[in-house]
C-alpha cells in the first residue's frame, strides 16, 4: 500500500509545478532543493550566504540531472529587502520559507540581528507572498517555541514562555502567519521542527548543531564537549522526514490541514549520553579508535529547554506524516554522506587523516 507522500510524488512529477525556497544554499534549503528537483519540478532559490554556502548548492547539482538542473534558478539576495522577496515571488505557486538565522546561543549574543532576519525578513516573505498570489506560503517554524512549558510530550496546542530571543522570533512568525490568513486569505502552514539533523548541515563554527559538530570531532578523534550533565534530551529528527513534511504540507488538498502549526520530529526522546554513544558507536565502524572516546562535561547553555520530544498525531492525522528515518538509521545516511564528503571536500579539516 502507498503511503501518502508516494501520492504526492507521483502526482508532482506529473504535474510540475513552480516552488521557491529561501535559504536553499543552507542545510535544509537545499535537500529540498535536491528533492523538488529531482520530482520534475521549477525551483526558484534565494539566499544571502549568511549562514549557507554555494558548495551545498554545487552538491545539489551533483546528485541531479543535468536536465533536472536547468530548471533551478538561483537569486542571491536578502530577506530583509522587501524587494528581493517580491521578485523571487513572481509567478511562484507554493513557498517553502525556511530563511532564518536559527541558533539559540546566536540570539542571545545577538538579538538585534536574529529579529531582523527572522521577523523583518519572515515579514517581507509573507507580505510578498500575498501580493503576489502565492498559493501556499510553508514556513519553517521551531520547538524552540515551547519555552519553559514542562509538560512531554509536546503538544501544539500546549507553549510556554520562550527562553531566547530566537524563541520570541519563532513565536511571532506564527502570529503574524495566523494574521495573514484570517486577515486577507492567505493559505499559511508551520511546521515546528525538532533537532534536524542530516546531510549537508555544517560541522563547524561557533553555532554549530550538535550532531555534525560531534561527528566532525569523533572523525578528527577528538572528545565532544556535552553541555550539562547528559540528561538534558531531544526528540532528533532526520531531514528525509523533514523534507516529507514540508512536501505534505504543500499539497495537502485538507482544508483542515491549513492555518495549523505542526510537530516534526520523531516523537521519541533520546538524551545528550544516548546521542554521544550512537553516533560513537556508528562512527566506530568507520574508525574503530573512537570506542575509547569519552565525553567532556562542560556547563548547560543559556536558552535552552531542558527536554524535548514532540506528540506527533496531529501532523499524522491531517497532513500523513509518516516519519521513515527513526534518529539510528538516519544517522548511518548521515555519516555515509559526512565520510564521502570528508574525504572528497575537506569539509572539515584534518578528519580521517590521524
Amino acid at each position: 500500500m502507498s503511503s501518502r507522500i508516494d501520492e504526492i510524488k507521483e502526482q508532482l512529477k506529473t504535474k510540475p509545478r513552480k516552488w521557491l525556497v529561501t535559504g536553499v544554499a543552507g542545510f535544509i534549503g537545499s535537500n529540498l532543493l535536491e528533492e523538488l528537483l529531482k520530482l520534475n519540478q521549477k525551483v526558484i532559490g534565494l539566499d544571502n550566504f549568511s549562514t549557507g554556502y554555494r558548495h551545498n548548492l554545487e552538491d545539489v547539482k551533483k546528485e541531479v540531472r543535468d536536465k533536472d538542473w536547468i530548471r533551478f534558478t538561483f537569486y542571491e539576495g536578502d530577506i530583509r529587502n522587501l524587494s528581493d522577496c517580491r521578485k523571487t515571488c513572481k509567478g511562484v505557486e507554493f513557498v517553502l520559507h525556511q530563511a532564518a538565522l536559527c541558533s539559540v546561543p546566536r540570539s542571545i549574543d545577538d538579538p538585534i540581528t536574529t529579529h531582523q532576519s527572522n521577523i523583518e525578513g519572515f515579514l517581507n516573505m509573507i507580505v510578498a507572498a500575498r501580493d503576489e498570489g502565492v498559493e501556499r506560503f510553508i514556513y519553517a517554524a521551531s520547538s524552540a517555541i515551547y519555552g519553559d512549558h514542562p509538560e512531554l510530550p509536546k503538544r501544539e496546542d500546549r507553549i510556554g514562555r520562550p527562553l531566547s530571543p530566537y524563541a520570541v522570533t519563532k513565536y511571532v512568525n506564527e502570529l503574524y502567519a495566523d494574521i495573514f490568513t484570517r486577515t486577507y486569505g492567505l493559505k499559511t502552514i508551520g511546521l515546528r521542527y525538532f533537532n534536524v539533523f542530516g546531510k549537508r548541515q555544517d560541522p563547524n563554527g561557533a553555532y554549530a548543531a550538535v550532531i555534525p559538530r560531534w561527528i566532525g570531532l569523533f572523525l578528527d578523534l577528538k572528545r565532544p564537549t556535552i553541555n550539562g550533565d547528559g540528561k538534558t534530551s531531544r526528540d532528533f529528527c532526520y531531514i528525509e522526514n523533514v523534507v516529507e513534511a514540508n512536501l505534505l504540507a504543500a499539497i495537502s488538498g485538507s482544508e483542515k490541514a491549513l492555518n495549523k502549526v505542526y510537530n516534526i520530529a520523531f516523537g521519541k526522546k533520546t538524551s545528550l549520553i544516548q546521542l554521544f554513544k550512537i553516533i560513537r558507536d556508528e562512527i566506530s565502524q568507520y574508525k574503530p579508535e573512537v570506542k575509547s572516546i569519552k565525553p567532556i562535561y562542560g556547563p548547560f547553555r543559556k536558552g535552552d529547554i531542558r527536554h524535548s520530544f514532540a506528540d506527533i498525531s496531529r501532523a499524522k492525522e491531517l497532513l500523513g506524516y509518516n516519519r521513515q528515518f527513526d534518529l539510528k538509521t538516519g544517522m548511518a545516511e548521515c555519516l555515509k554522506w559526512y565520510i564521502h564528503n570528508l574525504i572528497t571536500h575537506s569539509l572539515i579539516n584534518s578528519c580521517l587523516t590521524s
